[in-house]
């Protein structure tokens, strides 16, 4: 194969799922007058995401095997000055890995929801809008421009809050999907602030181009301050990977967001859209390796989402509740990763995570379709025996959440332990002591949900809210019926994810993090940041790591998590509420979310709302409209009654004013001589 890709090829890989959502979104619904059926929408959704991921697939091979490598310019938009808005693709390893994770995630996500949504009114709509982020994404990645990493930056972000509040008549959903977007603007406005000044300094918006410049940009300072000027672009730029990736804290809409239906919850808010953030700040490397004060940064906010979020994950009963504060966590060791330098590490991490956390949403929500959408794990139980895919593929999800050795999430997540341990910043001590604390909170909760879910007694005939679901209505089945195991398009998804989330990580480790794949993607000074190059040296292959990872303290506090959460659960489930009773005032913070929600809405969105109001009422009112605009025109009219006195026409009034003015000009000038 040629060193250099098609351009064509490349350009068909987002036009694919785009042609069809629109053949669905269009001719699927009352906007087309409903001239396709469910069926044909579909079957051209997933056609168009399986032409994408076949290319994409492809794509890797030539980028993998072959060296090949594309960044050009496809279409330019306009020149202002001499700053380009250009369309265009950058195709290197990073750029290809990324491809083949958000198409094969959004492939097995169409097909499961086929079974998922079957009795869904807004069935083709929902194939639509999945297709459509899939576009989203795609642009995002494939950008070799900030100008279009923007523009997929914010279509994931608007087809986000179309899928959140899918079921727009359920107040709970549309109060979800409002959060959703209101705390992602805030990330978003610090995001185009770093990308605006980038422009203005290095005076591009092409990747390459802005890199070839990082030198220059660390060289100045931040206009009016001391500041490193790289620094400032460095923060503002994470503060808009904290709002799509959900780091404290900017991470209070994930949880809220499974309102949505379960597929959404896999595709975007576990697999793809949530690690976009990620996956700009990899791969703005060159810039933030220039930042010692934005990587301590970074390190700090990842250590408290990995640790402080995966504490509420303990308290949770809501199945898809739990997975969506164990994504949180993860994310928050992803980012705790990239402040220690280690980006292919982080970026392992994130596409090993995809496939296991896809798979235990999927696996969430095969249980509610056949538990009759209950999502309450206290009312679950002895699940094993009904469903025995979903049994099987959601341990095998959870074995890889836990970092179980061999398993997929052994080695990114131990190497991001490692690479923390071997990292020089200052935030180290504390990230060291959140990632390996969040091995032991990890495997609690996540064992937690799973005993509850799938062993002990039978707790479904039990449950008092028996007729309510996810989807807002009830269907009927009562408190009797028996749990079933999900049909072919639900199972066969949960199949082909779960054996990536066990083997891939074996088979990649070597390439994507100890070898060069990303050699012209990711740039780290190892000078500086050594934790990279001390974990290629410690390297001996991914069976000698997975050896010494049973002799390891993650090993034996994820061992210990298990262990604590079987016996809690299963042999002596008094403890767990003898704990609440004791720790109440804890449990209630934890229940409350560190009070977070009610800082924002009682002190944030009241602050601002009063200060709104005050604004208006004595900025604009009082002072604008009040003495500005008013006051100016009332003093002249006052001023123009004065005048209007004087001249009255009379030639006696005029000598008079005269014989007064030389008479106080007279006094004037002998007080002067005096």
């Amino acid at each position: 194969m040629s060193q250099t890709l098609s351009a064509s090829t490349l350009l068909a890989v987002p036009l694919a799922p785009l042609v069809g959502s629109l053949l669905a979104g269009v001719f699927g619904t009352a906007l087309g007058g409903n001239r396709i059926g469910r069926k044909l929408s579909h079957s051209l959704t997933i056609l168009g995401v399986l032409v994408s991921f076949v290319l994409s697939a492809m794509t890797l091979q030539a980028v993998a095997m072959d060296g090949a490598r594309f960044n050009e310019t496809l279409y330019t938009w306009m020149v202002v000055g001499g700053l380009k808005m250009e369309i265009g693709f950058l195709v290197d390893g990073l750029t290809a890995m990324m491809m083949v994770v958000v198409t094969f995630v959004s492939l097995m996500v169409h097909l499961y929801t086929i079974g998922y949504m079957k009795e869904d009114e807004g069935y083709n709509r929902f194939f639509a809008y999945i297709s459509l982020f899939t576009f989203s994404m795609l642009m995002l990645v494939m950008s070799n421009n900030m100008l279009q990493l923007f523009f997929g930056w914010e279509a994931v972000g608007l087809v986000s809050y179309l899928l959140i509040g899918f079921w727009f008549n359920k107040p709970t959903a549309i109060f979800a999907n409002m959060k959703a977007f209101l705390v992602n603007r805030v990330g978003d406005f610090g995001f185009i602030l770093g990308i605006g000044l980038i422009a203005a300094y290095a005076g591009t918006l092409n990747y390459t181009e802005a890199f070839a410049k990082a030198g220059e940009l660390g060289a100045l300072s931040f206009p009016g301050t001391d500041w490193m000027l790289v620094t400032v672009i460095c923060i503002c730029l994470f503060i808009g990977a904290m709002g799509k990736s959900a780091q404290f804290p900017l991470h209070v809409w994930l949880p809220d967001s499974m309102e949505g239906p379960t597929p959404i919850s896999a595709l975007i808010h576990a697999a793809t859209m949530v690690t976009a953030g990620i996956f700009m700040v990899a791969r703005m490397s060159p810039i933030f390796e220039l930042s010692d004060t934005a990587l301590n940064f970074i390190m700090v906010i990842g250590a408290i989402t990995a640790l402080f979020m995966g504490f509420l994950g303990i308290i949770q009963n809501d199945i898809k509740r739990v997975v969506a504060y164990s994504t949180l966590s993860q994310l928050g060791y992803m980012t705790v990763a990239l402040g220690a330098s280690a980006y292919s590490v982080a970026v392992f991490h994130l596409m090993t995570h995809a496939f296991f956390k896809a798979l235990l949403f999927l696996g969430a929500g095969s249980v509610i379709m056949g538990l009759h959408h209950n999502q309450d794990i206290r009312w679950m139980g002895g699940v094993r025996k009904y469903m025995p895919i979903t049994w099987i593929t959601s341990l095998l999800g959870s074995l890889a959440l836990i970092g179980t050795p061999l398993f997929s999430g052994f080695f990114s997540k131990d190497s991001i332990i490692e690479a923390v341990h071997a990292s020089n910043l200052p935030a180290t001590g504390f990230a060291n002591f959140a990632v390996l604390a969040g091995v032991f909170v990890t495997a609690f909760y996540s064992f937690r949900m799973y005993f509850l879910v799938f062993h002990g007694k039978e707790r479904y005939d039990q449950n008092p809210d028996a007729h309510h679901d996810d989807h807002g209505h009830g269907h009927g089945h009562g408190h009797d019926a028996k749990p079933h195991e999900s049909p072919w398009v639900v199972t066969l998804p949960l199949i082909l994810l779960a054996i990536p989330s066990v083997i891939v990580g074996y088979f990649t480790l070597e390439p994507l993090v100890h070898g060069a794949f990303f050699k012209d993607a990711i740039v780290v000074n190892t000078q500086l940041h050594p934790a990279i190059k001390e974990l290629n040296e410690a390297f001996h292959g991914p069976m000698a790591m997975a050896v010494h990872g049973l002799s390891t303290m993650p090993f034996w506090l994820a061992l210990a998590g298990v262990v604590l959460a079987w016996y809690f659960y299963m042999v002596n489930p008094a403890i767990p509420a003898a704990i609440q009773r004791a720790f109440r005032p804890l449990h209630t913070l934890l229940e409350n979310k560190y009070y977070m929600d009610w800082f924002n809405e009682n002190v944030l969105a009241r602050g601002a709302r009063g200060l709104g109001l005050g604004l208006w009422k004595v900025g604009d009112q009082a002072l604008i409209d009040g003495a500005v605009v008013n006051g100016s025109w009332k003093l002249v009219g006052w001023f123009s009654s004065v005048v209007r006195r004087v001249q009255s026409g009379y030639i006696y009034h005029y000598a008079l004013a005269m014989i007064i003015g030389v008479f106080v000009l007279m006094t004037y000038f002998v007080w002067l001589n005096k």
